[in-house]
């Protein structure tokens, strides 16, 4: 029998200028009076440590269990990861009570080449809550080259060639790296992602940060990397892999970083899984309630299972939707 169990974690929080107080509904405790933009659910990160909150590996961070453990907890398919000493991937929910910079990542070649040991940032995002009229900015409206965005940036009228895209409740999108895009107002999202945190600012809607002065643009950094043949891009379908028994499972992103599902439990029903130690699988329960082995949890939560744990089952107890992670 494995001597490892699910893993849970004390939230990170984040206080970006961009945030409010929203995460509350998501069940997180708020400091008084303060704007909360982002909660670090699963990360060891420079910018953000996760501490484990329950069994034998309480009180230890993210990191540490990463070098007592090594690929007993995040898998051979992450071989990768434990050469670099770099956990693999992150989890985080996001509040964006005002919109977010336009922004845009870099892949993992140039974040190496520039930003030290840093990845780039391939990340997906489910839509957990929206106000009506939100959207996000996804790449271009029509065809720009690199000359004439550098005009439009200097003046000022980026957003003319810039796509929007509504979003609702339950949609989700693939962002890779290289996509110029923003969160815009009123919007909650959980985000899966590559383990980094390397942002290029190209426009920051002329707000004030810290200090009463404009954020830093990364203007020619971005130039460098933004995918410009990104054009009218819409919303994918999530695609159905199959139907268990009172469960179904549906692909949302699949590349070569990490694979995300929503599974879908009926009240009553169990989804049976077993982590064979070639994958950690990081879930997330976004509506419902379930019992993870014997861990009790209601929305929103996330549990991280290490690869070695061996056989595992998640019994609904209400109609219950899932967010899965691994690693092919």
């Amino acid at each position: 029998m494995s001597d490892y169990y699910p893993l849970l974690f004390e939230p990170v929080l984040k206080h970006y200028l961009w945030g409010g107080r929203n995460l509350e509904k998501l069940g997180r405790d708020l400091p008084e009076n303060t704007i909360v933009a982002e909660s670090w659910e699963i990360a060891a990160h420079n910018g953000g440590m996760s501490i484990i909150k329950n069994g034998k590996f309480k009180g230890q961070t993210l990191d540490d269990l990463l070098i007592s453990l090594g690929v007993d907890l995040v898998g051979t398919n992450n071989q990768w990861a434990l050469d670099r000493g770099k956990f693999p991937l992150l989890v985080k929910l996001i509040d964006a009570n005002q919109p977010l910079s336009v922004q845009v990542h870099p892949d993992d070649e140039y974040a190496m080449a520039h930003e030290g040991n840093e990845l780039g940032k391939f990340e997906m995002w489910v839509i957990l809550d929206a106000e009506p009229g939100a959207e996000i900015i996804y790449g271009f409206r029509e065809q720009i080259d690199k000359k004439t965005f550098l005009k439009a940036v200097d003046k000022g009228i980026l957003g003319e060639f810039l796509h929007h895209i509504p979003i609702k409740k339950g949609d989700h999108i693939c962002v890779p790296s290289r996509t110029l895009h923003a969160i815009l107002k009123g919007a909650l999202i959980a985000e899966i992602q590559q383990n980094s945190n390397t942002t290029y600012r190209v426009f920051d809607w002329n707000r004030l940060g810290e200090g009463g002065k404009p954020r830093d643009l990364h203007v020619d950094k971005a130039l460098d990397v933004i995918n410009f043949a990104q054009v009218g891009v819409s919303l994918p379908d999530a695609k159905t892999l199959n139907d268990g028994d009172r469960w179904t499972a549906e692909s949302l992103c699949d590349n070569r970083y990490f694979t995300s599902e929503r599974i879908r439990i009926e009240n009553g029903g169990t989804y049976s899984g077993f982590c064979d130690g070639s994958t950690l699988e990081m879930w997330g329960v976004l509506s419902g309630r379930i019992k993870i082995n014997d861990i009790e949890l209601d929305p929103v939560n996330f549990f991280l299972l290490p690869a070695a744990l061996g056989a595992y089952t998640i019994a609904a107890c209400d109609d219950s939707v899932l967010l899965r992670t691994f690693v092919r």
